[in-house]
């Protein structure tokens, strides 16, 4: 399926996209997770209009997944990866991703970092599979902290920073 940046008219896909996609979260005991509200249309619209979210799209142009970063530290972080359920198995997480780090290395920046629960099977286990890997505490930068305590505060919990590309020692402030 082709990539392309996300379009005003793909935000109010993307909130049912996610929610469908979270659903898998109810099989690992995890209903909070996949029961939580989705953001809204227009919390993806400052990401959007900063070229920062891509969508992967069906025949008929619709979003079957998406992927939305921001910079941190020096890197593209990866917020969301979410491929629709019906589109699932097909390898789009790993081309939205692999996308980002090509959009990543033609800006510059160090690596990808996103963070995920460490045991959930399509979560750290899947991130590592695609090359990246767990950071420790001495790794961590203070963006890195912060999203762990923002994630903490949300009651986030089994929670773990990764990181793709750059050097061995990811620290930077």
């Amino acid at each position: 399926m082709p990539i392309r940046l996300a379009t005003p008219a793909d935000l109010a896909l993307l909130p049912a996209l996610q929610l469908a996609a979270g659903a898998a979260f109810r099989a690992v005991g995890m209903a909070e997770i996949a029961d939580a509200p989705p953001p809204g249309a227009e919390e993806f619209a400052p990401h959007q209009r900063l070229g920062h979210l891509w969508v992967t799209v069906d025949d008929a142009d619709r979003p079957q997944g998406f992927v939305l970063v921001r910079l941190l530290d020096g890197c593209a972080h990866i917020e969301q990866v979410s491929v629709h359920p019906a589109a699932a198995g097909r390898g789009l997480g790993r081309e939205l991703i692999d996308h980002v780090a090509g959009w990543a290395a033609g800006r510059g920046l160090d690596a990808l970092t996103l963070s995920t629960f460490r045991s959930v099977p399509w979560n750290a286990p899947y991130y590592r599979r695609l090359g990246f890997r767990e950071l420790t505490e001495h790794q961590l930068t203070d963006g890195l902290r912060q999203v762990l305590a923002e994630e903490a505060a949300l009651g986030l919990t089994d929670r773990v920073c990764m990181r793709r590309g750059g050097g061995s020692d990811a620290r930077r402030g």
